[in-house]
């Protein structure tokens, strides 16, 4: 068929022609705006899950109807940054949220006082006044100057809200990938909202990251787990599989048999990202009006080919070769969550020794931690990638500290 017109998006965070299965995260979030709307106060959300199932698409959702009911929308992608970075950041993007809500020509006393408490904020990061180039609004006093993440996000948080509520509007950061936010920036950003509900006022975050992510936010704050609720999407079911990969297709015009649909639902087990790639090379195989269950077949080995290619190998060669036999090790394992104890005894080494390059691999967002001692993929299908990209298990030698020389 046409590669014009086929409507399957294999691309990262690519919103599909369909967004099935995820009606409740959307009438969550419908909720959470028009109650803050109101006045009233609701729980936010961190939406959790692996990679691939769709979680920067909710947010890409969440932002239209957050525009579409006149909200301000701040979307940061998160990353490994010193506390300094993370002001800097969002200084630059709440000022510009504040501009949009409020003209500069236009600014009540709650505006500015806003404004100023922003240039507080930011002042904190560099003592030298490099924001004042772009931004001449002075500085509050008392507000945003303290010097601690959480009390100064909080009072920006406050005064930005209150500017907003004057407008009739509101304001939500969607920040993705939240997984990545060190523990103060975390902590701070909880502790701005919870302020924010105390007071009642319309701005909030929606965040979205890996599955560990709600553990960080309780060992954060450990109020979060009533402050925030913690959805977690993963594969689609039934009729929302099938409503994901037929219902573009119909848009065009193209009807899958059911067999063929079981076939695709079967391959992909429901993962929205592997129904949009499979879907895609669906469309480069059947030809007229119609996909068979022989179509879908044909397709599997592309479809393979350009996950391992791509989605799955991106990630590979990310790793070093240690890191690469803990992964590898574990596939051998399964695609369950294993022990860590038993990923070092298919190494041949002791847990102790592999106990870094674990954690290292958390900290890339390669592994998980569902509970104490376990470790879980954050891919779906890892496991089976792994075993065709490397064969064999080969485990280079842990290197060893040297000791310290005494000084004479």
């Amino acid at each position: 068929m046409d590669s014009i017109s086929n409507p399957y998006t294999p691309n990262a965070g690519a919103a599909p022609e369909i967004v099935a299965g995820r009606d409740g995260e959307l009438d969550a979030f419908r909720v959470l705006l028009s109650r803050l709307s109101r006045g009233r106060t609701d729980q936010s959300m961190i939406i959790t899950g692996l990679r691939g199932v769709g979680k920067t698409v909710l947010l890409g959702q969440f932002m239209d109807i957050a525009s579409a009911a006149g909200w301000e929308v701040v979307e940061i992608e998160a990353a490994k940054h010193d506390d300094a970075r993370f002001r800097q950041s969002m200084f630059s993007q709440l000022k510009a949220a504040l501009l949009r809500l409020s003209p500069r020509a236009r600014w009540s006393e709650r505006s500015r006082r806003a404004a100023e408490v922003l240039s507080a904020f930011a002042v904190s990061v560099d003592r030298h006044g490099a924001f004042s180039v772009s931004w001449d609004v002075p500085p509050a006093e008392g507000q945003g100057d303290h010097g601690d993440l959480g009390m100064d996000l909080t009072d920006v948080f406050v005064a930005l809200g209150e500017a907003a509520a004057e407008q009739g509007r509101g304001v939500v950061l969607l920040i993705d990938e939240l997984q990545f936010l060190g523990r103060s920036q975390l902590e701070a950003l909880i502790q701005a909202v919870h302020k924010t509900v105390q007071r009642r006022l319309p701005i909030t975050f929606v965040g979205a990251g890996l599955p560990q992510i709600a553990e960080l936010a309780g060992d954060a704050k450990s109020y979060a787990e009533r402050l925030f609720t913690f959805p977690r999407i993963g594969s689609l079911e039934g009729e929302a599989a099938r409503e994901a990969l037929t219902a573009p297709a119909a848009a065009e015009g193209v009807r899958f048999d059911d067999d063929a649909v079981d076939l695709a639902a079967s391959i992909t087990r429901g993962y929205p990202y592997f129904i949009q790639e499979l879907g895609s090379q669906v469309w480069g195989v059947a030809a007229g009006d119609r996909v068979t269950r022989a179509d879908v077949a044909t397709a599997r080995e592309a479809y393979e080919t350009k996950l391992d290619g791509s989605f799955f190998r991106v990630r590979l060669d990310r790793t070093t070769p240690l890191q690469t036999a803990y992964l590898r090790a574990m596939a051998e394992l399964g695609s369950a969550p294993q022990k860590a104890s038993d990923v070092a005894k298919v190494m041949g080494r002791e847990s102790t020794q592999l106990g870094p390059t674990r954690a290292e691999l958390i900290d890339m967002g390669m592994l998980y931690t569902p509970e104490h001692g376990y470790a879980a993929f954050t891919v779906p299908d890892f496991d089976r990638f792994m075993l065709r990209a490397v064969p064999e298990l080969t485990v280079p030698e842990v290197q060893k500290r040297k000791p310290r020389e005494s000084k004479p």
